[in-house]
């Protein structure tokens, strides 16, 4: 299974929307596709969230439930242990 740190970008007047919908909705995340944990900044506009999965795609099925309000930065990452026992090969 491979991480990925999502980061979310509201929509100009739009966060009020995402969290209604989440609220009502959940994440609606497809199976296969994790949540791991999430951060926001102070002026909640902008969301970081570390998810797991093995199907890349997945991204894909998930996102479109949010892109009417959120647009999307997903970028593979590996944890700092990993990134050492690289370094140290």
């Amino acid at each position: 299974m491979k991480q990925y740190m999502v980061i979310e970008q509201f929509k100009a007047d739009c966060t009020e929307a995402v969290y209604e919908r989440l609220g009502r909705k959940g994440r609606m995340l497809p199976p296969g596709l994790h949540f791991v944990n999430s951060w926001k900044n102070k002026e909640l506009g902008i969301c970081y969230q570390l998810m797991e999965t093995s199907d890349f795609r997945l991204f894909s099925v998930w996102t479109q439930h949010w892109d009417d309000l959120i647009e999307f930065d997903i970028v593979p990452v590996d944890g700092s242990s990993q990134s050492q026992k690289m370094l140290i090969r």
